[in-house]
């Protein structure tokens, strides 16, 4: 019989991002707190950008996103969020969407599949995803298991299980 293998990706889905975006600055339109102070939230590029004229408000705009992120199931792990920055009278925050696994990570949790995984376990970097495989099934969900109990700085996906 042929290997099973699943691969461990980290990507976000960009309508859902989009979607948060577009509830979080409907919201801010809507609430009291936000009425005439020049809140906004809006893609810039390929980046996301906060803008309010005092430094709480513009965070209070940054945590109502993440909520709606939260709400659409977005890891936080995958947004890069600046600190806010004084633009003239207004403060601003850039906002990125962290997509892909960088070479270091993968390595990261490939020696974690190998030293803490079953025996047997393979795990090879493809790119920016990481391909693991192993003959037990078992085994690769106790790998998935051994992932999820981890705290890593970045968002994982577990796709293509086979």
């Amino acid at each position: 019989m042929a290997d099973s293998s699943f691969d461990i990706v980290s990507k976000v889905e960009r309508q859902e991002v989009d979607n948060a975006l577009n509830q979080a600055a409907k919201e801010i339109s809507q609430r009291y707190d936000f009425k005439n102070v020049g809140a906004s939230i809006s893609w810039s590029g390929e980046k996301i950008l906060m803008e309010a004229n005092s430094e709480e408000r513009v965070k209070a705009i940054l945590d109502v996103f993440q909520s709606k992120l939260i709400k659409r199931g977005i890891s936080l792990k995958a947004l890069d969020a600046g600190e806010p920055q004084l633009s003239g009278k207004e403060y601003k925050i850039f906002a990125s969407i962290e997509e892909g696994i960088s070479q270091d990570n993968a390595k990261k949790v490939a020696k974690i599949i190998r030293d803490e995984g079953p025996k047997g376990v393979k795990a090879q970097v493809q790119g920016d995803e990481l391909r693991v495989s192993s003959k037990s099934r078992d085994d690769l969900q106790s790998i998935i298991a051994l992932l999820k109990g981890k705290d890593f700085d970045f968002a994982l996906q577990y796709v293509n299980y086979r």
